[in-house]
């Protein structure tokens, strides 16, 4: 399981670092700020989850590999040949920040979860559920607040609950003796269908202001 882990918390830290050096990007930071953009949105789910379940230092100090990629991400789509091509797309800007986000909301629901048990077996379903949220949803709610934008999970289409979703279907499958792995995939595979889904039919919860 530690390999399946490491692979998905990989591939959760480039799509959060993604989507966190382009909203840096379109609110026009420097090259530091779209790069601290990038590591506190890839990173940040992560120590909140740590802090959490009493994992201390968190994990992203312990091995720095995360921070080391989610800067090199970053940095990459500094590079004026990456970034003003998207910048002049905004259609496509908007359709690879989605995809970005909704991916590490989706990889980074099942390695909450999967820490979760990993450091505690026992651990009750709806502490795996909470885990799960804070780990995908902690680094977009930073990167929000620092670029002065109200969290997605409280105004922007189905976000938090997708991210919900999946972690309930995880523990539901887990419960059931399904392996790790394939839990984690259909876990996964339901919160970015989720997410996409109701972008693109725009599904919101009613609001105070409706």
């Amino acid at each position: 399981m530690d390999t399946f882990l490491h692979i998905l918390e990989m591939i959760g830290t480039v799509a959060f670092a993604v989507s966190g050096a382009m909203t840096g990007i379109r609110k026009h930071l420097d090259i530091f700020g779209v790069t601290f953009l990038g590591i506190v949105t890839a990173v940040g789910g992560g120590i909140v989850r740590d802090v959490m379940i009493g994992i201390t230092p968190p994990g992203c100090f312990r091995n720095p590999i995360y921070l080391e990629v989610a800067a090199v991400t970053a940095l990459l789509f500094f590079i004026p040949f990456i970034r003003h091509p998207l910048l002049r797309r905004q259609t496509q800007f908007d359709r690879m920040l989605l995809t970005m986000d909704s991916l590490g909301l989706a990889v980074f629901t099942v390695t909450g979860v999967l820490t979760g048990l990993d450091k505690n077996p026992d651990a009750s379903k709806m502490l795996l559920m909470t885990v799960g949220l804070l780990t995908a949803t902690g680094g977009g709610v930073l990167r929000d607040v620092m670029t002065g934008d109200a969290p997605l999970i409280f105004v922007k289409h189905i976000y938090a609950s997708a991210s919900l979703a999946g972690a309930l279907l995880f523990v539901i499958l887990d419960a059931f003796g399904l392996s790790a792995m394939l839990t984690g995939i259909l876990a996964a595979a339901t919160v970015f269908l989720i997410r996409c889904l109701a972008a693109h039919f725009r599904w919101n919860f009613p609001k105070a202001a409706d």
